[in-house]
């Protein structure tokens, strides 16, 4: 029996979100229904206008553009008559006319932002409509998988109405990770919102960093915007390498609001924003669910916990070791033991503490004085020694996609990853970790609180850029860090946002639990930036210690010895 409902009683109850696939598809079944009309009824071209109205939204999701004529043709209607209805078009502001050339004679169609809107409350009075008429009230996934859910979905990005005012191409510098490639596989549709080509380069984590300062040194950048690891903002605004693009007291602030507190705070100096965050990527563990429910463990809270359930885990019998972490020499295992001496409490450097943790920004000296010689590093130290044991044999030659290969693997129980890894694991349909992956907080010592250590990722404009080019970066900046492009990246394979808004959106949290967990974190003020402290030299003091704590776990130095020696070389170095 029908429920005895009006579609707009439905609608009050439930709101469908939809992404920007879901409409997609619903366009195609759209096209479909009017081909099947034809077909079975016999009414030919029964409305051109929303045959337009679907080319034009179509070609706007998949990064194509239309022109009058591609329209004209789609209609099905004479030149004549269908270069009238295109034109009544662009005049009632269903459609955008940009143009592509500077005399204005070649030009571009775009749907405007009030036919996005108009499309996505159709598609939603459609979801309802349906799920009345077929019964299908109570499956609130009915329709092309939409969840029924109270939050407003974030509309997909509309064209510029202008295009970005460039006399050739916009030229970005990117880290190669999922989010910045999820970015390089919608440059079609960026280049069509701002109307220029994208060049984009991408390079390795330390190849980037030495990329950004050498280019500081040119009389003019080679790059409009450059994406800058948050730990490194102190060292590239000393050396004048990105320039500040806005401030807090601008019209944007309700905009910046947006943004997770911790990761707008990597940005900003005083009132002054040096960038803006295009990812919040914090380290986690994540354990492997069925292997913990299956020992009749608990989620480890504690590194006591944490260390024994790996050994409990640990099978080398089946090839399962108990936990993988980033070991490899250098940076990588400098970042581990700086993270573990964090969960003991201390940073590496003298932090002035605070009601939440420690400051790292605005230090005197004596806060510069590293804390290696502490009891706090020594015990961090030792822990790794143990953890050593739980450890796969290769884990000294390990990094951050060595250790997410081997969880996604199932050769680990346990592991430290960053959030912005995880499409590696679940994207993998075939490994064991996939929906099966639980996401804590770093474990810590009694008594001290659990946090998640944040990285991440700014997009900033080089100090040295041509005053002409500002404007156009700082635009194109923005709208790479928007809610609607954020949007995208999660779509297209990203699992992380710097957002509120993009993680209360219902399409986006849908299948992803990490986007909400990590949300939760952020407004519980447990993303810290301060265990990789935002100081100048912070990546040669990584480094340092890396090689340092390195050379204990080879058993070439004992942990008092390797501790000595990096706190000698760091002070010197600082």
């Amino acid at each position: 029996m029908k429920h005895k409902l009006g579609a707009d009683t439905v609608l009050a109850a439930y709101h469908p979100e939809i992404s920007h696939t879901e409409l997609d598809q619903f366009l195609e079944f759209i096209d479909f229904f009017l081909e099947e009309t034809e077909n079975s009824l016999g009414i030919v071209n029964p409305t051109p206008q929303i045959i337009v109205m679907i080319q034009i939204m179509r070609s706007h999701l998949r990064g194509r553009l239309d022109t009058p004529s591609s329209l004209i043709a789609a209609s099905g209607l004479t030149r004549g008559t269908g270069h009238r209805l295109v034109v009544s078009m662009i005049e009632d502001g269903s459609i955008i006319k940009r143009k592509r050339t500077a005399s204005g004679k070649s030009f571009s169609l775009h749907p405007s932002p009030t036919l996005i809107r108009s499309w996505l409350q159709y598609m939603r009075r459609m979801n309802s409509l349906l799920g009345l008429s077929f019964g299908a009230y109570e499956n609130i996934d009915y329709f092309y998988g939409a969840s029924y859910l109270s939050s407003a979905s974030i509309s997909p990005l509309p064209v510029m109405r202008e295009k970005l005012p460039l006399p050739d191409k916009l030229r970005i510098l990117i880290h190669a990770d999922p989010t910045f490639l999820a970015m390089h596989k919608l440059k079609r549709q960026f280049e069509m919102h701002f109307g220029v080509e994208i060049s984009v380069h991408a390079l390795s984590l330390d190849r980037l960093r030495d990329e950004i300062l050498e280019n500081a040194q040119r009389r003019n950048s080679k790059y409009d915007i450059v994406s800058c690891d948050v730990c490194w903002m102190e060292e590239l605004i000393d050396a004048d390498a990105i320039l500040a693009i806005d401030s807090t007291d601008s019209p944007e602030t309700k905009d910046y609001q947006d943004f997770h507190d911790a990761a707008l705070s990597t940005v900003l100096r005083g009132n002054a924003l040096y960038g803006l965050p295009v990812q919040t990527v914090p380290e986690l563990l994540i354990y492997r669910k069925d292997l913990l429910k299956e020992s009749g463990l608990l989620p480890p809270q504690t590194l006591d916990n944490l260390m024994n359930t790996a050994a409990t885990l640990n099978d080398p019998a089946n090839s399962i070791c108990g936990i993988c972490w980033n070991g490899a020499r250098g940076t990588p295992v400098g970042t581990t033991f700086a993270l573990i001496m964090a969960d003991f409490g201390q940073p590496i450097l003298n932090l002035p503490r605070t009601a939440n943790g420690f400051s790292n920004t605005d230090l005197a000296s004596e806060q510069l004085r590293l804390m290696l010689d502490s009891s706090e590093a020594l015990n961090a130290a030792e822990f790794l020694l143990e953890l050593l044991d739980y450890s796969p044999a290769n884990v000294l030659q390990m990094s951050w996609y060595e250790r997410a290969r081997c969880y996604a693997a199932g050769e680990a129980a346990m592991a430290y990853c960053y959030t912005q890894i995880l499409p590696m694991i679940e994207g993998q349909s075939d490994s064991p970790a996939k929906g099966n992956t639980g996401y804590l907080l770093h474990p810590s010592i009694e008594g001290v609180p659990q946090i998640a250590p944040l990285g991440g990722w700014n997009l900033c404009v080089p100090s040295n850029l041509k005053v002409a080019r500002f404007q156009a970066a700082k635009i194109a900046l923005q709208t790479f860090t928007s809610a609607a492009a954020s949007k995208l990246y999660i779509e297209h394979g990203s699992q992380v946002s710097s957002r509120f808004s993009v993680c209360d959106d219902p399409a986006v949290a849908h299948g992803r639990p990490i986007i909400a967990i990590v949300d939760r974190m952020a407004r519980n003020e447990q993303l810290q930036t301060w265990p990789r402290p935002a100081v100048p030299s912070l990546s040669q003091l990584i480094s340092i210690i890396g090689e340092e704590i390195h050379a204990m776990l080879m058993r070439n130095k004992n942990p008092r010895a390797a501790l000595m020696s990096a706190q000698i070389r760091c002070e010197k170095l600082i």
